[in-house]
């Protein structure tokens, strides 16, 4: 398996500088496909069914405003990709707002690298839900980059936490063309006594060979307890010096509210590391 079409979303340059970087250097390492989509930030069919004029002199300016911020954004990660050699690349602007239009189009792509939301940005151009919908909807792998992360690169040292779940297994799978390369790939099981249907004393071993088929560096770390898992977890890791998460992530939708379990939660809200997430 590798990835073949990588999307990675557009945001102001001062914030997804090093997301841009990271999916490059993957489209490289992976020969992919690199698209970098650019929201405008609001659907034009949302004035269309609510019988309102585009061409309203206030409303024109706006629109005007949010395309060309957009297609700043484009041109911006244009230039990135073609000074750092991607091959394959293609800059967007795509009418809509983040959360859906980001979903649909990571449909038919093998990778989705977005940011997490900046609550302290004063502007901030996504909903703060924003990586929380993306994982739950895109149904694709979504690698979430932190604001705060300073590197160009991720999965040097992975960290996987492992449950034996559909969920987890889904992000296992997902996450091989990035543990190939690893240096090293520790498997951290919490509480997994707790799991129902799970052999708790081959769990490890047997996802440590199935690794190493691919040709992974794969090492079990002893099993954790904790009540508080999200929290231990993002100790550990940083404990570790790991530079990539790689968990299923857990919830349902109803209607248009998020009820995420509380790991995922802790993590997508907390984690200073970059994250692999599969729903």
């Amino acid at each position: 398996m590798s990835y073949k079409s990588i999307l990675v979303h557009l945001d102001k340059k001062t914030i997804a500088e090093r997301r841009v970087r990271i999916a490059a250097n993957l489209a490289i390492a992976e020969e992919a496909y690199l698209l970098g989509v650019a929201m405008i930030g609001i659907s034009t069919q949302t004035f269309h069914q609510a019988q309102i004029d585009e061409k309203d002199p206030v409303l024109a300016s706006h629109l005007k405003f949010l395309h060309d911020r957009a297609a700043r954004f484009v041109r911006e990660f244009e230039t990135e990709a073609k000074r750092m050699g991607v091959s394959s690349y293609e800059g967007r602007v795509v009418d809509g707002e983040a959360n859906q239009g980001v979903s649909l189009l990571a449909r038919v792509a093998d990778l989705v690298v977005i940011g997490r939301t900046n609550l302290n940005e004063k502007s901030p151009i996504v909903a703060p839900d924003f990586p929380e919908y993306v994982m739950m909807n895109a149904g694709r792998p979504v690698l979430i980059i932190p604001p705060e992360y300073d590197r160009d690169v991720v999965g040097k040292k992975v960290m996987l936490c492992w449950n034996a779940s559909r969920e987890s297994i889904r992000a296992v799978a997902d996450a091989i063309p990035i543990l190939r390369r690893a240096d090293l790939v520790q498997i951290v099981m919490y509480n997994i006594d707790d799991e129902p249907d799970v052999n708790a004393e081959l769990a490890g071993s047997d996802i440590a060979l199935y690794l190493a088929r691919h040709g992974i560096n794969v090492e079990v770390l002893p099993p954790q307890k904790s009540k508080r898992i999200g929290e231990a977890l993002l100790t550990f890791a940083r404990e570790q010096s790991t530079d990539l998460l790689v968990m299923g992530g857990y919830g349902h939708t109803r209607f248009r509210e998020f009820l995420l379990g509380g790991v995922t939660r802790t993590v997508l809200a907390e984690s200073d590391i970059p994250i692999l997430m599969s729903h």
